[in-house]
């Protein structure tokens, strides 16, 4: 059994944050492969579902992002599921927006959810973090993630979320993280279309019509 976790804060208010953008992709990948409904549990909610032959269930804390592994960890030891099964989703102010990169254990590079996660459950979660861009400056940082996504950026959100969606089954084996990163490059970022080649000019009227011979004297 697996359990997807997308980070984020609960509250109307909050739903179009950056810093929610875990929960985004959560919520498409219940959506498009028909998961249940969510429903409380674990100081969260949880939907369950299939992906391929695997169970899988998924989770969005309701801690507030900074408590996210109290959800996590009550959820894990209930369904005695081991850490290297949890895929969480999450925003990285370190990556260029529409960027995404998988990462298998290691450390939480001051992401206050992830250093939840790491107190509560240990390290060895996979991580998915999706670039969200920085403000340039670190007392900028907690104002960037907290706004919410402008209108430009959805030509590069909605893509990649549905991206997400689409290949997720590509993460729980574990053996095809490239895989899944070069997918979701692509639908971001579609190679644009080869410049097609120029027609050839028309051929001269006079070309390849035989010419009468000089006439002898």
């Amino acid at each position: 059994m697996f359990m997807l976790v997308g980070l984020g804060n609960p509250g109307g208010g909050y739903a179009n944050n950056r810093h929610n953008i875990g929960y985004m992709a959560v919520d498409e990948i219940v959506r498009r492969h028909s998961f249940s409904a969510f429903r409380a549990k674990f100081q969260g909610e949880i939907a369950e579902g299939k992906l391929g032959c695997d169970k899988v269930l998924v989770l969005k804390p309701k801690t507030y992002m900074n408590e996210s592994g109290r959800s996590v960890g009550e959820a894990l030891r209930f369904y005695k599921i081991p850490a290297e099964n949890v895929i969480v989703f999450q925003d990285e102010i370190d990556l260029a927006a529409g960027k995404v990169r998988v990462k298998r254990g290691g450390g939480h590079a001051g992401h206050n959810g992830l250093r939840s996660l790491h107190a509560h459950i240990g390290p060895d979660y996979a991580r998915v973090r999706m670039g969200v861009g920085h403000p340039g400056t670190k007392d900028k940082v907690a104002g960037h993630v907290l706004k919410d996504f402008a209108k430009a950026d959805k030509a590069w959100l909605e893509p990649l979320i549905d991206a997400i969606g689409a290949n997720v089954e590509m993460l729980l084996s574990g053996n095809d993280d490239g895989g899944f990163m070069s997918k979701v490059a692509v639908a971001v970022n579609p190679p644009k279309p080869k410049p097609k080649k120029p027609k050839p000019p028309p051929a001269d009227s006079a070309d390849g019509i035989e010419q009468p011979e000089d006439k002898k004297e």
